[in-house]
């Protein structure tokens, strides 16, 4: 029987190293009664508008940084070729 196999397996398995497979093998169970839930109908879900869900950015998010802002930022000091 494939369990008895599994089990011969696990006792080969050093000790340290069980914590991780116990891990993976509850994850993955709880993964398989997630996918026998019965999925919702097309109707039931809630159409998403593209692009930004909630709130708005404003204008000033559009507009550029100003100089010394951008050449003091450490990304920008590793990046030049001074």
């Amino acid at each position: 029987m494939l369990i008895q196999k599994i089990v011969q397996e696990l006792q080969d398995i050093p000790e340290d190293k069980l914590a991780e497979l116990y891990d993976l093998i509850h994850y993955f169970r709880l993964g398989l009664s997630q996918e026998h839930r019965q999925p919702l109908a097309v109707s039931e879900v809630e159409p998403r508008t593209p692009g930004l869900l909630k709130g708005q950015l404003s204008d000033a998010f559009f507009e550029p940084l100003p100089e010394e802002d951008y050449l003091s930022s450490p990304t920008t000091k590793l990046s030049r070729l001074d």
